[in-house]
């Protein structure tokens, strides 16, 4: 029994003539016959019967055909998604670092969607740190992640798509507060809240100090930006963070890094291992076309 025995059924069911089928299924009147006659054999039993010059269900052919309506409705539209998927419609998953999700986020699938208002596309968007953007990635919670550079890996593609600046805060009643900028080897003298392990910013932030040949002293460690900003404007340390407009509105006074020079960057990461739909794999590509046409990004 194959598929195309089963189309021809439900046509014939539908005309009762064997003629009128064979000729809107564009096929010979033998090709149908032998078609219904291997359907019959493999069943066991009768499916038509001959009324005057037509044909009609007999009581198997009535029950076949409520099952054959119903199966080939489910494979019809499962057929029709299949080629909404192809031409880019369905679902994308997006997990990006929580400060991503005021702005950058929102405008890039804002944009994507009204260039591709004749699709049904669909987002889901899921704020986190690094750490947890990255598992869920590779537990294929998500399509693609927007965070800081990631460890390298063997089964992640990384792309750079957004510069992000760190910068220096301290007390505004802080010694280096009169400073215009900063070198970090002049801040080591001086205790520092620092991201956790848990973070990505860690990472990149060790590789500066890393740089400048010395390690600063550690005096508290959170997760949390918010609660660093929220610890330096009370006067508990100095911290390297990313600049942040909320940071105007503190007891901070920020200061650019001038040494070790340093430029971080926001990636796009998708999982290798995993097969990228074309909605995806049209808004990834969407996004490195804003990179090559800048005067166009959302």
């Amino acid at each position: 029994m194959n598929l195309y025995q089963l189309r021809y059924f439900a046509e014939l069911a539908q005309e009762q003539h064997y003629t009128n089928a064979a000729q809107h299924l564009n096929i010979s009147q033998p090709s149908l016959s032998h078609a219904i006659s291997q359907l019959e054999e493999e069943l066991g039993v009768q499916l038509f019967e001959k009324a005057g010059r037509g044909t009609r269900l007999t009581g198997y052919g009535q029950e076949f055909l409520q099952c054959v309506t119903r199966s080939l409705s489910i494979l019809d539209n499962g057929i029709e998604n299949m080629h909404r998927y192809a031409k880019g419609e369905g679902l994308i998953r997006l997990g990006f670092l929580t400060q991503l999700g005021v702005q950058f986020i929102p405008r890039l699938a804002s944009r994507f969607l009204s260039l591709n208002s004749d699709c049904k596309i669909d987002f889901t968007f899921h704020g986190d740190r690094t750490p947890e953007l990255l598992d869920g990635l590779r537990l294929r919670k998500y399509d693609l992640i927007f965070c800081v550079r990631p460890v390298e890996s063997d089964d992640l593609s990384c792309v750079p798509i957004d510069r992000q600046e760190l910068v220096l805060i301290v007390p505004k009643d802080h010694p280096l507060a009169e400073n215009k900028s900063v070198s970090l080897e002049d801040t080591l003298q001086y205790p520092y809240i620092y991201f956790n392990n848990k973070t990505g910013l860690r990472f990149v932030i060790d590789e500066l100090f890393e740089a400048v040949g010395r390690r600063p002293e550690i005096a508290y460690e959170t997760d949390e930006e918010q609660i660093i900003f929220g610890l330096v404007a009370y006067g508990f340390g100095i911290a390297v963070t990313p600049y942040r407009e909320i940071l105007l509105k503190l007891n901070v006074k920020i200061l650019p890094i001038v040494r070790p020079a340093w430029e971080g960057n926001i990636y796009m990461v998708s999982n290798k291992q995993v097969y990228l739909t074309p909605a995806v794999t049209n808004f990834r590509d969407f996004i490195l076309r804003q990179l090559l046409e800048p005067q166009e990004s959302p």
